[in-house]
């Protein structure tokens, strides 16, 4: 194939991303249009017109990217569909490895000629064997392609299933958590304290973390997507429904519409009582935010745009407010306020099926993971030999 005809198909790739330009990460889209083939291309377009959620596109699309490159690499072809299952426990091979043996052995594990080829287009990152939850992403990923593409492979087949089981015990790769420390009441106390200010600034990031962990802990990306339209004021409520002579707090709906875990049917929405109400109120009132994304980014003049703050925004606006209280921000991610809520719900007594109508968290055995661990530590097992 003529260089010139390489570039027109190239060139023609970008032209029918840049269509997903509201999917894609704008930075990737040049590396993506020479790593997808048309087929690929075509199946995201397809995709995105059927209504799948944007995050979950976007991680189809990295997925698709990075087993592309690492099949050409490690096959000298592009990635056929439906996958055999040779080239399945090829890329578990691959991904998974014993560090030990490695170091007696430079052929156990990923080819040196293809993880220099990876690191070379910066999509291979990591020093040792990955993540098996990136493993398994990548995985499922292609599995959702394939079916997408009306075919089947391998996927559920008992040999991939047993070499995952056995790859995974022998990368000896620790689980590691999302955030390592949770942003619990006392922690995100110490973040509002960090941003008690009156810049817009201020406002936006104390309305940010409020709204945050009392609506459940949202997920960064429902955070970012959060939009005026999504709220509902649903008056006020009672401070103690038990108590009439209670004060009155306000309310307010927020509506999710699609999350990670629910389909744009589902009219999932989550309520606002008291001090995360006033401090969204006054954040809109104050920037002059009447429709269109709540959290939006601010530059150092104190000018707000009209787009909405990136998932990794929020990340990065929880991690500056942890150094400015005094915590190591290395140890919090934004994650943290989604088991944060879920611990200091457990703390305060709050039933775990109550906290999960907030959260939205839909595997009990999940939720019920942070449940645990703070019975335990309130608990008179632990407490035998003091």
């Amino acid at each position: 194939m003529s260089t010139e005809l390489t570039a027109s198909k190239t060139e023609r790739r970008a032209e029918e991303l840049d269509a997903l330009d509201a999917i894609l990460p704008f930075g990737r889209r040049d590396q993506l249009s020479a790593l997808l083939t048309d087929d690929d291309a075509a199946t995201l377009k397809h995709l995105a017109s059927e209504g799948m959620g944007d995050n979950t596109l976007r991680a189809l699309a990295s997925d698709l990217g990075y087993l592309e490159a690492w099949c050409q690499l490690a096959t000298s072809g592009p990635l056929p569909w439906p996958a055999p299952e040779s080239l399945l426990l090829k890329f578990v091979a691959h991904h998974f490895w014993d560090p030990a043996r490695r170091a007696e052995d430079p052929s156990h594990g990923m080819p040196v000629e293809v993880e220099a080829g990876l690191r070379a287009q910066l999509l291979l990152r990591a020093n040792g064997p990955h993540a098996p939850e990136t493993v398994r992403r990548r995985l499922t990923s292609w599995s959702i392609l394939s079916r997408w593409r009306g075919l089947r492979g391998a996927f559920d087949g008992p040999s991939l299933k047993s070499a995952l089981r056995l790859a995974v015990r022998a990368s000896a790769r620790p689980r590691q958590c999302k955030s390592k420390k949770a942003v619990t009441g006392a922690i995100l106390a110490k973040l509002l304290d960090a941003c008690a200010g009156e810049r817009l600034v201020d406002l936006r990031d104390r309305a940010l973390l409020l709204t945050a962990f009392a609506s459940g802990g949202r997920r960064r990306s429902e955070v970012s997507a959060l939009r005026v339209e999504d709220i509902t004021d649903e008056g006020t409520v009672l401070a103690d429904p038990s108590m009439p002579d209670s004060p009155p707090l306000p309310c307010l709906a927020i509506h999710l519409g699609r999350t990670k875990t629910t389909t744009s049917d589902d009219d999932e929405r989550v309520i606002l009582i008291g001090r995360p109400v006033t401090a969204l109120k006054r954040w809109l009132e104050e920037a002059g935010i009447n429709d269109g994304p709540v959290f939006r980014r601010i530059d150092q003049w104190g000018n707000i745009d009209r787009r909405a703050l990136t998932p990794q925004s929020v990340n990065l606006i929880l991690k500056s407010r942890c150094k400015q209280a005094g915590l190591d921000p290395t140890l919090f991610s934004a994650h943290g306020l989604r088991s944060g809520y879920l611990i200091e719900a457990a703390n305060r007594g709050i039933p775990l099926p109550e906290a999960m109508q907030q959260s939205l968290h839909k595997s009990v055995t999940q939720a019920a993971r942070y449940y645990n661990d703070a019975e335990r530590k309130l608990g008179r097992a632990a407490r035998l030999v003091t």
